[in-house]
Order: structure tokens, then sequence, then C-alpha cells
């Protein structure tokens, strides 16, 4: 990964070479190392450095973009020499906004930890694997270390830089008789990976998970563990893409200002969350703002791009995604408040129902309604008398997350998973349409 410094020597080279009116480069370095482990060993190790270098020429109102992933003085020039001839030869765009000037952004903590080696990796792998096959059950997963960095510069003197960690272990545990449990912890720092911890979770679940029975389909109470409650969230954020309520083809075009899920929801974006510590800036350098998106219920807030926000009259909330404002905005680092209810108070309350581990193969069916698609994995249970009674087989889902989000009636303390902090949420009338054999 390179460091602030030498990117910052790029950039500067880069648009000292290019003959154009603005110039903005855009760099991002990586380094990411990875093992797999499959039938309880390690198979695979892997290790990807990279840097990519996108440089944007603006001549009057002409964009033209050129990319290299070569840092040496010649291919520099090249790509910036290049970029400027893209623009000459490109379309006027009526739209296109001037570069930004320098701004002030906020500092977050995201760099936590370094790589480590194949060797180090393998002891945190092993740990897993053993714990599974002192109980004769199969493991499989991933633990990746990675470590990167963005930044913006500009001619007009803007310069932005983000540096963070991240870490993921992710298990699943195979056990006879169609036993299945998984679990995952991603976090910026090493030290909240525990694959004791991890291992003991999808253990649990896997035996559990043992012989499941099948149960007719139907609207069932269900408990969604926080992993499950992601998945289904995340076709929510486009919805508030400020363009995309502008052009109509937004879920919540005719619905700001209005309560439209229940008054225990309240959902922000917030890249200064603890737990998210994301880029402090967008694709066109804008500071992110945080932004109440649901307040108690009610559509509060939209993210802006520049252009859509100057058309609009209102501030940019630096959530832009690309440079030209085609595509407007997308909320980041999704947080959704919770409450005080344990997964285990939601257990107990609940006479008649389904605890569920977590979702996958999720679609969305029905944008402007929400609906989404998908199936349960990794440890369904049936819930009766306010305890967890037998496993059972996975089911399909239909649900519309209108309706979703008015039937909340418990909510635990949120925590990170899947890239939003999200609660565990236990639901009315969860809509189960098919069975599966597995």
């Amino acid at each position: 990964m390179l460091e602030r410094d030498r990117i910052r020597e790029i950039a500067e080279k880069i648009m000292t070479e290019c003959p154009a009116d603005e110039v903005e480069v855009v760099i991002s370095s990586v380094d990411h190392y990875l093992t797999r482990y499959a039938q309880n060993h390690i198979h695979q190790n892997t290790g990807l450095t990279n840097t990519s270098i996108t440089v944007r020429a603006v001549v009057g109102r002409r964009m033209g973009e050129a990319s290299t992933n070569k840092t040496d003085d010649e291919s520099l020039k090249e790509v910036a020499v290049t970029a400027a001839k893209l623009a000459e030869i490109s379309p006027e765009d009526p739209n296109l906004l001037p570069r930004l000037g320098p701004q002030e952004y906020e500092e977050v903590n995201a760099y936590q930890d370094e790589p480590l080696s194949p060797m180090e990796r393998a002891r945190y792998v092993s740990k897993a694997i053993e714990m599974c096959k002192s109980r004769g059950l199969i493991a499989a997963g991933i633990f990746s270390n990675t470590r990167s960095c963005h930044a913006i510069a500009n001619s007009k003197g803007l310069f932005a830089f983000h540096s963070s960690t991240r870490h993921i272990f992710s298990l699943s545990v195979m056990a006879d008789d169609d036993g299945a449990g998984w679990c995952e912890r991603c976090s910026r720092r090493l030290a909240d990976i525990d694959p004791e911890e991890i291992a003991e979770i999808a253990i649990r679940k896997a035996e559990m998970s043992r012989n499941p029975r099948e149960v007719p389909p139907g609207k069932y109470t269900v408990i969604l563990e926080p992993e499950a409650v992601a998945n289904l969230l995340s076709f929510l954020g486009f919805g508030f893409n400020a363009l995309a309520v502008e052009e109509g083809w937004s879920p919540l075009r005719d619905k700001i200002g209005k309560r439209v899920f229940g008054e225990n929801i309240t959902i922000s974006s917030d890249v200064y969350h603890p737990l998210h510590q994301e880029t402090p800036f967008d694709a066109e350098g804008v500071p992110t703002k945080r932004v109440v998106l649901v307040e108690r219920g009610v559509v509060k807030g939209l993210v802006y791009d520049r252009a859509t926000a100057a058309r609009k009259g209102v501030e940019p909330t630096g959530h832009g995604v690309d440079p030209r404002g085609a595509y407007g905005a997308h909320p980041r680092a999704i947080v959704v408040e919770g409450g005080e209810d344990s997964i285990e108070e939601m257990i107990s309350s609940t006479e008649r129902g389904i605890l569920v581990t977590r979702f996958h193969y999720e679609n969305l069916v029905d944008p402007m309604n929400l609906i989404v698609t998908g199936m349960t994995r990794d440890g369904t249970f049936m819930v009766e008398g306010g305890e967890v009674k037998f496993p059972i087989k996975n089911f399909r889902f239909n649900v519309s997350l209108f309706d979703v989000l008015n039937k909340v009636e418990m909510l635990s303390e949120p925590v990170y998973a899947s890239g939003m902090v999200v609660p565990a949420m236990k639901i009315s009338e969860f809509n189960f349409t098919s069975g599966t054999e597995f």
C-alpha cells in the first residue's frame, strides 16, 4: 500500500504533466491477504498488492478519463496526456461542475493493525479447525487481512486521504444429518477477531441443526439475528438517493416527511460511527455528513451529490458516487438504532415463531414496493413456548420492507454485520412462501 506522501507526489506529478483546465487524480492502493480453508485443511494463501490511478482532465465543459496501475514517471505522464486528449474529443457536458477547492475533513481512526503473515493467519484458523475436528465436524471459511487507502487530489488544491484496515474471519461448519452452522466477524481491529468465540457459535448452530424437520410455509413471527437483518436492509439504501426521488424511481418518491415505518425504526448514514469509521469524503471529494434517513418511522432525509444538490438549492451531503452526477448519491455506513432486548428475551417472549441465523440468494423483486426474496441458511429453528425446540428445513421468503419495518416488536443492541450496524429484530407476520429439502 502506498503511503500518503507518495500518493501526493504521484498526484502532483500527474497534474504537472496534464495539459487541461482542471485535473483530478483519484488513487486507491490496497494490500489484501487471504487464507482459505475447507474440509478442515488450509488449502490456499493469496496476497494482492495493487494501486489504481484514475486521471480526470477537464477542458471547458468536456471531461476525459484515463486509468493505469503503473507508478513510474513515464506511465504517469502517459495517463495524464491520454486523459487530456480524451477530454478534447469528448462531447460537452452542460451539467459538469468545476472541481472543488480545498476541503476540511473530520478525522476517522480506521487504520488499526498491520496485516498478518500466512503463518500467523494459519494459527488463527487452526484454532477453529481443531475445535471442529474434535467434535467430528467439518470447517470451511476464510480469514483475510486488508489495508488500503483512497485519495482524491486536484489542480485547485483539494487533497483528501483516508486509510483503513479490515479483518474478516468467516466460518461455516457442517455436521452430519444436514447440520449447518455459521459465524463471521469483521472489524478494523485484529483484537476483535476471536476464532474460538466464532467457532463456538458456529459449532453450536451446526450441532443444533441436525435432523431438521419440515414445517409448512406461511406467516410466522421471526427472530432475525443481525446478519439476517443486514441481508434484508441492504436493499433499502437506493431509495434515499435524492436523484432517484427527483426522477421518480425511488420507492420513497412520494413519502418524504411521511411515516412509512414503525415508530421504533430510526436509520442514519454515519461514516463516523465507532463501528464503521469509513471514508469521510465521497467520490467528488465532498466531506461526508451524518444524515438521519428515517426518524421514528418518518422518512426524514435524503443524500445528495453536488449536481442534485445544486438543482434543489441545498448543500451536498458527501455521498456522491461519480464525478459527473449521473448516478446521484448513495447512503454509506448505515446505522439502525436498536433497543435493550436480547435475542434470548425475544425467544422467551415468543409463543410460536422461527429463529433465523442469516439469509442468502436475496434479490429485489419489486424495487418500487421494496419486495425482497431470499432463503434462510445455516441455522433455522422453531421456537415454541418461549424456547428453541428443534431445527427446521430452510424456507424461501417474499416480503416487502415496508411491511417488515412496520411489524418490528423488539430490538437488540446494534452490532456490525455485513457492512451495516444493525440490531437483531423480532418481527410478526413474516411471509415464508415455500420450503426446501434441506
